[in-house]
């Protein structure tokens, strides 16, 4: 069957709807690598993009040219995106803070009572 389309170009290209060239097959796409880059020896790395590459070695390359050409840059890192790890946003808890602070306010320490018990064990 024929596709049909409002696109006169798709209509004169006769394409019929049981082609499977545009269908994409498992690693028909390269993978994604995260670009991490530092400026100067001694700071952080900082995330500057990402890359797609078919391995390791041609990721490093596309990174130096993607983000290290123009720049001054020390040292890369590239992770595959699939290694980096993150937290769900329904786990934001963990990153809230304890109000509980007594412990930085003196009053709150009781070793008077044991000063006390001292004492009196000292005076016998």
């Amino acid at each position: 069957m024929i596709v049909k389309s409002l696109d006169p170009r798709i209509n004169r290209a006769a394409l019929d709807d049981e082609r499977t060239d545009g269908v994409q097959t498992p690693m028909d796409q390269f993978e994604t690598y995260e670009v991490f880059q530092q400026i100067k020896r001694g700071t952080h790395h900082t995330h500057v993009g990402t890359v797609h590459a078919p391995n390791e070695e041609l990721a490093l390359i596309f990174a130096k040219e993607q983000f290290c050409r123009r720049g001054t840059s020390v040292n890369i890192w590239i992770v595959r995106t699939d290694n980096i790890y993150t937290t769900p946003y329904e786990d934001a808890d963990m990153f809230e803070t304890s109000t509980y602070k007594d412990y930085r306010e003196p009053d709150a320490y009781k070793v008077m009572d044991r000063i006390q018990a001292f004492k009196e064990r000292t005076k016998a």
